[in-house]
């Protein structure tokens, strides 16, 4: 029992470090111990795994799948803050924990995710004792704030067409997703974003298909964007 054990931390860790190089720095001794104290989740697509006015209890660190997390006006408009996918962390679950503070904002499985959780005693741990750990949280606040200033100048400063462009370039070239969920990834309604698609593919931009877009002219998108083709 205890061989088996091991061997699904040493596949679950082997899964970590491909997904989250940084975790490399820690000890192996700290890494084993990370290993023990966390869980491994299989979470069904459409699953809200925090809503708003919950309490945090443990870090995500998503191996396979996507979390979409979204904030719901008064008026019942929700518009999606950023994604987590795999490799990447959620930094509304860092200032939860950092801050000892409830959830403002809910985050849904966009897929069938694969997750590691980090329970809430052994993050604060890693970040009293572990300089790498903590370092890794730092660097995710960063990368994450330059997200959403990008995000907001998107949203203020650029047209609809130009910021679904981009989002299929990135995406891309499948975006296995539905124009209700593209639109509320741009903060818009669907019956606009599907009048742009279905341009682009009378354009030859994109081809679009069942909960799916493909693109075809990714050169052609990056003109939309209003960035160099080249």
């Amino acid at each position: 029992m205890g061989e088996a054990v091991n061997s699904e931390n040493a596949t679950v860790g082997e899964r970590l470090l491909e997904q989250y190089p940084a975790l490399r720095e820690l000890p192996a001794e700290e890494f084993g111990r990370m290993l023990a104290e966390g869980a491994v989740r299989q979470v069904p697509a459409g699953t809200v795994m925090f809503d708003e006015a919950q309490p945090c209890q443990g870090f995500p660190f998503v191996l396979d799948g996507a979390i979409g997390v979204s904030k719901l006006s008064d008026t019942g408009r929700e518009i999606q803050l950023y994604t987590v996918d795999a490799g990447e962390s959620c930094i509304l679950t860092s200032t939860c924990l950092l801050g000892a503070i409830e959830y403002d904002a809910r985050g849904v499985t966009l897929t069938d995710t694969s997750l590691f959780i980090l329970p809430r005693p052994t993050f604060e741990r890693l970040l009293r004792s572990s300089d790498a750990f903590r370092r890794y949280v730092f660097r995710l606040f960063a990368e994450r704030i330059s997200d959403l200033m990008q995000t907001v100048e998107a949203v203020a400063f650029r047209r609809l067409d130009q910021r679904l462009a981009g989002l299929l370039l990135k995406r891309g070239p499948k975006v296995r997703a539905t124009h209700q969920q593209l639109a509320d990834e741009l903060g818009s309604v669907r019956e606009i974003v599907s009048r742009i698609v279905r341009n682009f593919a009378e354009q030859g931009l994109v081809q679009t298909g069942r909960e799916q877009i493909t693109v075809l002219d990714p050169a052609g998108l990056r003109r939309v964007t209003g960035t160099d083709a080249a």
